[in-house]
């Protein structure tokens, strides 16, 4: 078994001797690396598909970690009880998709002790929720697969000392610590953009507003680089 750099860079942020439902756990890989190396203590994998979930069941089974991983058919989080587990992995979907399971689970959440997550867009999303809802991203990092960007991100209980809208798009801990696959997405970013900007005639005179904006956020982010 093999994971993605990106579900890997995402189980290498969980913290050992927790207990963790896997959202979404597909074939439960990520679920079972968990176990294989020894950093959760018991995984409920989930999943809303009946076939994933048992091939999940399969998987789990031939690696040996029945007693230790629990399958559980289930949309989001609806499945778990309050304080069942001692923190959510939730990974490979949208932020806006992301925010609503763990909004329609905020009994469950709010008695978590951390979050493991991954969203693929949105991302901003996700970490206003966070914000607002007692977290602070203790960690975060940003790789390359297959010609894309991934974001990974551990978020444990505190009250986020700062806020803006550069730290929400790009990562607070991404800017502060001058992350370079961060500074290499806002630079290819911003040359996308004022390409695109350039090419505009003036009757998409809204849409060019709407892109310098973009631009003066992506340049704001730029500035922590700066030195």
């Amino acid at each position: 078994m093999q994971l993605s750099k990106r579900l890997k860079a995402l189980t290498e942020l969980v913290t050992k001797g927790l207990r963790v439902a896997d959202i979404g756990c597909d074939h439960a890989y990520v679920s079972i690396e968990l176990c294989q190396k020894e950093i959760a203590s018991k995984v409920i994998a989930m999943d809303i598909n009946k076939g994933p979930l048992e091939r999940a069941a399969a998987n789990i089974l031939m690696y040996g970690y029945e007693e230790r991983i629990e399958t559980r058919l289930s949309n989001g989080a609806e499945k778990l009880e309050v304080g069942e587990v001692d923190a959510l992995l939730i990974a490979g979907m949208g932020g806006a998709l992301m925010k609503n399971i763990l909004s329609s689970r905020q009994d469950v959440v709010d008695e978590l002790k951390e979050l493991y997550l991954q969203p693929q867009s949105e991302i901003f999303l996700v970490r206003g929720y966070l914000r607002e809802h007692g977290f602070v991203i203790e960690k975060e990092t940003m790789l390359i697969e297959d010609g894309k960007y991934y974001v990974m991100m551990k978020a444990v209980r505190g009250e986020e000392s700062e806020c803006s809208k550069v730290f929400d798009c790009y990562g607070k801990y991404l800017l502060e610590h001058k992350d370079p696959t961060l500074y290499e997405f806002l630079s290819h970013e911003l040359k996308k953009k004022r390409k695109i900007v350039a090419t505009l005639s003036d009757k998409y005179a809204d849409r060019v507003n709407e892109l310098k904006q973009e631009i003066a956020l992506i340049e704001g982010g730029l500035e922590f680089y700066a030195d």
